[in-house]
């Protein structure tokens, strides 16, 4: 037979294997060996259940790779059949560990040219001993491996190598080794490009697709002549902190589907996140592509040099480049200071996920995570922002000096070798250690609460007596009995280090060591202000006598606060209001001081927490109060910017300045401020009549392009969608695709879905993008939900995994959810797809049903006092 089982040797499971075969023969008669082995993967003996090595996700640690030598050839243009292919050829030596007669090692979607015996690979003994020959070689789609039965054991200590030919698709799918297209003075061009990070190596070649199987890589790209090929090469040196490259591949592709990849020598991007032009790009964009570049370098040291050891811990890669990121960014240009923005980017972000029940901690356990579709829902807001938040934490309250210190040492003890969150604790305990510097308790243990714990706290100081206690926070303050009991010692409890003020003056920072303590410095007569510039990774309540104090210091001289804690305020009130621990009244009044506010952050806050209100208010009678009274708070801010610009002339010499501007235009053309939408009908006229020239800033065009498109019709977005077909500039591009969402014609919203799926007019990297700016607006939410339902299973078996960030796409489309028949169609929708799978949307439909049971409650609960709040202020 071609394939057999792999069996123990302990002869009582021999027997009974054999028995159980005997009369399942006898019943199939006629069914194949081959095909009968697939049936059999599982054999109970005892009470327990054996699984077959290739039917388990994980590698055995039987094998270790020691260097790989591999040829491709990509073939740039189709063959006969129309397919794009490439061929290969590889070898792997590998060193036997442990005593095995079989190898594992991964292979997807690849054919093979089959050698001596009809085998799939050739296997050879590079030292004094003879190599056991294979017995039987097969492929197993659902783990994903090229498996070999071997008619003897490999020999521990002993190094091997195997060799395959192969032939693969060089598909439009974005992942493996993939295929893009782009054209240039209106001729098509295909180049072949990659995608192997996490699990998609495999897709290109057979390996030892873990990333605690290091291994060295010989790399031969064949290619035609007049055409360019690069790949990584031999040119990393490590010296002191630093990983000094010779030279480092900055590319640009067409098509991609993650923000960027940062391969080690061969950055590659999407075109949006590293190509900036000053004439057509924003200041966003230039601030975006110092961010993400940055992202990428600082993974040449965290991800590459040092790797994590398994997927489970994903934050020990994401989370410090997400962090690094700013620092980066700030290091290159000091004016912006962008290093504040971290606490709306992510901090803020990820505290909305991070407030659910079904969230997860940073690390989780390692046979939590094993399948391909686990391992990429590990790569979400919490890896990546709770990751750089809790590191920002960690930063501030070691200090810096020594921060770096203790990276310093994990760098270098690590260089090169895998690692887990407990080997960072201790390198940086040691540099504590030899700081001198007293903490409440060890690295270890304050960092294990935050990471390997779900969630995080809101601490509650009453300033009258100087009490001070700590909560898990949740969004849905009845989901408290379905989180998963912790299953460390610390029962929901936070080490959390607290800064904070009195009125106005920093005080000397404490410590919250148990779930509640009094500190006499805490009670005060005047206004307390805790987690000054949001350090900490939690949010902050109080006393109502001390928010009174808070909303009188805002409302008379708003400046004595720093101007971050003024958008953590209006943020932290907000979401203490969904949660029922305060009044939604009290959450609406730390907006009314906005009419004098100045500063991107606090009215950035405000809008972000605002537009939860128009997500659950803007199929009600509410939706019409809320507008007045918006568009009465943005005005001041819209007639500061029109003569900040000398009547929009000019652009504000300002960072901050240049955002704001165009969150006046956007927010006081979204309600309706006449002269602001005549300003944008206005210029967005101009440049049809003269689609060469277009006068609309870089900065403003975002939300220029958006009012005049939800203002016109047919021949508006007709427009538009002509000069995305021609535009030469990805960033350009991507402000119209949002842009045509913003229409309100329901026709052009279902072609545009339609779009889509054609991959000749929307690229598949940005579908996902496409349909959630659609579900953003009022009149494309149901249309984008009803699409999604009815192309579910073509969008997930057929147009490609790596096309669609399935967890996007769900979050995305649901989050107006807010009734029952709602919630009704997400169940639906998760028994109607449950054989077909979410993939790495999992997570996020649970999330999107605990969500929409949280806002039916919540509207049930607010909506009559909301809306009299918005009346009173308004008349």
């Amino acid at each position: 037979s071609d394939t057999i089982f792999y069996i123990t040797r302990r002869l009582n499971l021999y027997y009974l294997l054999l028995f159980k075969l005997c009369i399942l023969c006898i019943v199939l008669g006629m069914l194949s060996v081959a095909t009968i082995v697939t049936l059999w993967s599982i054999a109970l003996t005892d009470s327990r259940v054996v699984t077959a090595p290739w039917d388990i996700y994980r590698l055995p640690d039987t094998l270790k790779p020691d260097h790989y030598k591999l040829t491709l050839w990509p073939r740039l243009t189709a063959n006969e059949q129309g397919l794009y292919i490439f061929t290969g050829k590889s070898y792997v030596v590998f060193q036997c560990v442990k005593e095995t007669d079989l190898i594992l090692i991964h292979s997807n979607k690849l054919n093979y040219t089959k050698w001596e015996g009809g085998q799939l690979a050739k296997l050879t003994a590079l030292g004094n001993i003879t190599a056991p020959t294979i017995k039987s070689s097969w492929l197993k789609e659902t783990t994903q491996y090229l498996v070999m039965q071997l008619n003897g054991y490999l020999t521990v200590g002993e190094f091997y190598q195997m060799d395959t030919e192969f032939v693969g698709e060089l598909a439009d799918d974005l992942s493996g080794f993939y295929r893009s297209e782009y054209e240039e003075n209106e001729v098509k061009k295909v180049l072949a490009t990659s995608q192997m990070h996490p699990t998609y190596t495999r897709k290109t070649f057979p390996c030892f697709d873990e990333p605690a199987m290091k291994a060295v890589f010989h790399i031969t790209l064949l290619h035609p002549r007049g055409t360019v090929a690069l790949s990584n090469s031999k040119q990393q040196c490590y010296c002191t902190f630093d990983v000094s490259l010779i030279i480092i591949y900055q590319i640009a592709l067409p098509d991609f589907y993650f923000g960027a990849m940062e391969n080690w020598g061969l950055v590659t991007y999407r075109e949006t996140n590293l190509l900036y032009d000053p004439l057509i790009s924003s200041n966003s964009n230039k601030e975006k592509t110092a961010t993400i570049i940055a992202h990428e370098l600082a993974h040449m040291w965290f991800g590459n040099l040092v790797t994590l050891r398994w997927w489970n811990e994903v934050w020990l890669n994401e989370g410090f480049a997400t962090y690094v990121s700013y620092l980066g960014a700030d290091y290159a240009e000091p004016t912006w200071n962008v290093k504040d923005l971290i606490v709306l980017k992510d901090v803020h972000r990820v505290f909305a996920i991070d407030a659910l029940a079904s969230s997860h901690p940073l690390s989780s356990k390692e046979n939590e995570i094993i399948k391909p579709e686990q391992i990429s829902e590990q790569f979400d807001a919490i890896s990546y922002s709770k990751g750089a938040s809790v590191l920002r934490m960690l930063s501030d309250f070691l200090t810096e000096p020594v921060f770096v210190q203790g990276l310093s040492s994990y760098l270098h003890h690590f260089a090169y070798s895998n690692t887990v969150a407990t080997d960072l604790w201790n390198h940086l305990q040691l540099a504590v250690d030899a700081s001198g510097m007293e903490l409440p308790s060890t690295v270890n243990d304050i960092m294990n609460r935050w990471v390997l714990q779900r969630g995080f706290p809101v601490i509650t100081i009453d300033t009258a007596n100087g009490h001070v206690s700590q909560e898990h926070f949740l969004l849905d303050p009845d989901s408290v009995g379905t989180v998963p009991p912790s299953e460390f010692k610390y029962v929901r409890l936070w080490i959390v280090p607290i800064k904070w003020m009195d009125a106005g003056v920093v005080q000397e920072e404490i410590w919250l060591l148990e779930k509640e303590a009094s500190n006499k410095n805490l009670k005060s007569d005047q206004w307390v202000l805790a987690n000054i510039n949001v350090t900490g990774y939690y949010r902050v309540n109080y006393n109502i006598k001390n928010w009174e104090r808070l909303l009188v210091q805002l409302s008379t001289d708003h400046q004595i606060i720093p101007v971050i804690n003024r958008a953590q305020l209006v943020d932290d009130a907000f979401n203490l209001a969904r949660a029922q621990l305060i009044l939604t009244t009290l959450a609406l009044n730390t907006t009314k001081y906005l009419s004098k506010e100045r500063e991107y952050m606090p009215w950035e806050s405000a809008m972000d927490n605002l537009d939860y209100f128009y997500l659950m208010f803007d199929r009600t009678g509410v939706y019409e109060a809320m507008q007045d009274y918006v568009r009465n708070l943005v005005t001041p801010l819209f007639l500061h910017f029109k003569s900040m610009t000398s009547n929009w002339t000019k652009v504000p010499e300002g960072h901050t300045d240049q955002y704001n501007q165009a969150n006046a235009i956007r927010v006081a053309c979204s309600t309706g401020l006449e002269e602001c939408l005549n300003l944008t009908k206005g210029w967005y006229k101009q440049w049809m009549d003269n689609p060469d020239i277009n006068p609309i800033h870089p900065n403003l065009r975002t939300a220029v392009y958006c009012s005049a498109i939800a203002a016109g019709g047919a021949v508006e977005w007709d427009f538009g969608w002509n000069m995305l077909k021609n535009a030469t500039i990805a960033t350009e591009t991507d402000k119209l695709m949002s842009a045509l969402a913003c229409t309100k014609d329901k026709k052009l919203l279902n072609r545009y879905l339609e779009y889509t799926l054609d991959s000749d007019k929307i690229r598949k990297q940005d579908a996902t993008s496409v349909i959630v700016y659609i579900a953003n607006n009022l009149k494309g939410q149901t249309l984008a939900w009803e699409f999604v339902t009815q192309n579910w299973e073509y969008m997930f078996t057929q147009y490609g995994v790596g096309s669609f960030s399935f967890a996007n796409l769900i979050s995305g489309v649901t989050m107006r959810f807010s009734t029952n028949p709602e919630l009704d169609q997400l169940y639906t929708f998760k028994q109607e797809n449950s054989d077909i799978g979410f993939g790495s949307g999992t997570m996020a439909l649970e999330q999107a049903i605990e969500r929409t049971k949280a806002n039916i409650k919540w509207v049930d609960k607010n909506q009559k006092e909301v809306w009299d709040w918005f009346l009173s202020e308004t008349e």
